[in-house]
């Protein structure tokens, strides 16, 4: 029984859609799976015991990798395709079951349009997978006898990244209250550009950016008391994880795209959804959302 899965090509997004992938796995046990991605997202998949092939999908002109991804697939009579992206591809194909979700962004949380889309209400929060291998590296960077705090400084797009002297004043007031900063961020010059000066201004920061695996970054946030971050795909990540996550938004939708997890919240700049910039979110506010998500957490409380 094998079933095709087809995710986005975005890091966050394809974070999203392992809640519905890990419930439909969890309702065919004796299926094995082909994940569909973009490259950026390929690795979020490799430690999954259940996928046994990632197809990596990168954009050709005039839409030429649908047609390399029908090739790879056509031959196969599928026990159930799931096109996330609402592909004509998928119609194309021999399957028993299919199921196409619509294409593009509209309003409500996306992890909830998946789940619902699948038939799966309330809809299942998205899960990682790490290998025993990346536990154990992540375990020897960041031993248990520290308190360890993730920042995430950095975001595909810049209206989306609060300032970098706002990290380092949550760095500093996070290590006064006996946490250790680790400053995590995306592979290419680009992100470590972005990244740089937070780490300048806060040396005894554990630099763990750079061209880690996603199981590995997985593991490490999984490792972490608090995650701090821009909305981005390492925030998803981190929800994904586990790990206390607080989402920082300004210009992007926090009603479409706010983390999802056991213990996952945001706050937002002031003004109006969508347009609001993330210069307006003060340091005080999100100080204060931190400590407070800390302390559910230590109470075992679930957001």
């Amino acid at each position: 029984m094998r079933i095709l899965f087809i995710t986005s090509n975005r890091l966050g997004d394809a974070v999203i859609s392992t809640g519905v992938l890990d419930r439909l796995q969890q309702r065919f046990p004796s299926a094995m799976f082909t994940i569909v991605c973009g490259p950026v997202a390929a690795g979020l998949f490799s430690a999954d015991p259940r996928c046994e092939r990632i197809i990596v999908m990168e954009k050709k002109r005039h839409d030429r990798h649908w047609l390399d991804l029908w090739r790879e697939c056509v031959r196969r009579r599928w026990f159930m395709v799931v096109d996330l992206r609402g592909s004509l591809l998928s119609y194309g194909l021999r399957t028993k079951h299919r199921v196409i979700v619509r294409g593009g962004r509209r309003p409500g949380r996306r992890v909830e349009q998946l789940g619902s889309a699948l038939g799966y209400i309330p809809a299942p929060m998205p899960r990682v997978w790490t290998s025993k291998v990346q536990s154990e590296t992540a375990e020897a960077l960041l031993p248990s006898e520290h308190q360890w705090c993730a920042l995430g400084p950095t975001a595909n797009w810049d209206g989306k990244i609060w300032p970098a002297e706002r990290f380092v004043e949550v760095a500093r007031a996070l290590q006064a209250e006996g946490f250790r900063v680790i400053v995590l961020y995306g592979p290419g010059e680009a992100e470590k550009l972005r990244a740089e000066p937070v780490l300048q201004a806060v040396p005894e920061a554990v630099d763990l950016g750079g061209d880690r695996t996603l199981g590995e970054v997985a593991a490490l946030l999984g490792r972490c008391a608090l995650f701090v971050g821009n909305d981005s795909g390492l925030m998803h990540l981190a929800a994904a994880a586990g790990t206390p996550t607080l989402g920082l938004f300004g210009p992007s939708k926090a009603s479409e795209y706010a983390p999802a997890g056991v213990c996952a919240h945001f706050v937002a700049a002031p003004g109006v959804e969508g347009e609001a910039s993330i210069d307006g979110l003060s340091v005080q506010v999100v100080l204060d959302a931190a400590k407070a998500v800390i302390a559910k957490n230590l109470h075992g409380e679930v957001a």
